[in-house]
């Protein structure tokens, strides 16, 4: 299974993809995952990304169709692919490189959420730098304030979680990303919406739901 998942940032798309993942036994590409392991590696690549990253902005359509196209090549099985595309010219382009190895994307989960309930989430998370753990002031305490349960070390809050950011990324969000769930009805493709503004569980049983009719 192919599957492409959407939804502004701060709507739970990672712990979806994890879920997903698990049960259909797919890979979960994420972009802004790779970005990261990339600029933690001190890459070209992850140099050129850095600036747009730390600022919210988006990283440029030739650096991430590239790296992720790449990343789908690798797969010989399913993958979920969180964080792309995230512009039209993204879809397009994907759309073309799968056309050209005889594949094609099986749906569209398209987590919805209003921008109220999103910065809380987001500008309240808290992240270990060492483990990558996550956590949140408010939803997700750690065992002792501020400090990882693993043993790692004090929490920190992402550059990209800073209030200013967020908003900038929610901006960029319903100027450019939301326009890519318009490109796919456009192109007839199977689109699952989903209220991500509910329970943790309750999402993933209402995705789950939708996609084993798909996989039946």
């Amino acid at each position: 299974m192919r599957l492409i998942l959407l939804g502004p940032p701060g709507a739970g798309k990672g712990t979806q993809c994890k879920r997903i993942i698990e049960r259909y036994k797919a890979a979960h590409l994420s972009s802004g995952d790779i970005l990261r392991a990339e600029r933690k590696a001190g890459s070209d690549l992850g140099q050129k990304a850095q600036s747009f990253m730390d600022s919210g902005g988006l990283v440029p359509d030739d650096v991430i169709i590239g790296m992720m196209i790449g990343a789908m090549t690798r797969q010989a099985g399913g993958y979920v692919l969180d964080g792309f595309p995230r512009t039209t010219v993204q879809g397009q382009e994907l759309d073309k490189a799968l056309a050209s190895a005889g594949e094609k994307i099986d749906a569209i989960v398209n987590l919805q959420i209003d921008d109220a309930v999103i910065e809380p989430r987001m500008t309240g998370r808290r992240s270990c730098p060492v483990c990558g753990a996550v956590y949140h002031i408010e939803n997700l305490k750690p065992k002792v304030d501020g400090q990882c349960d693993k043993g790692c070390g004090e929490l920190v809050q992402r550059p990209d979680d800073k209030p200013e950011v967020v908003e900038n990324r929610l901006k960029i969000y319903h100027e450019q990303t939301a326009e890519v769930v318009g490109y796919y009805e456009s192109t007839g493709a199977t689109i699952i919406n989903i209220n991500a503004d509910q329970d943790i569980d309750k999402v993933s049983a209402d995705v789950i739901e939708q996609l084993d009719k798909l996989d039946a």
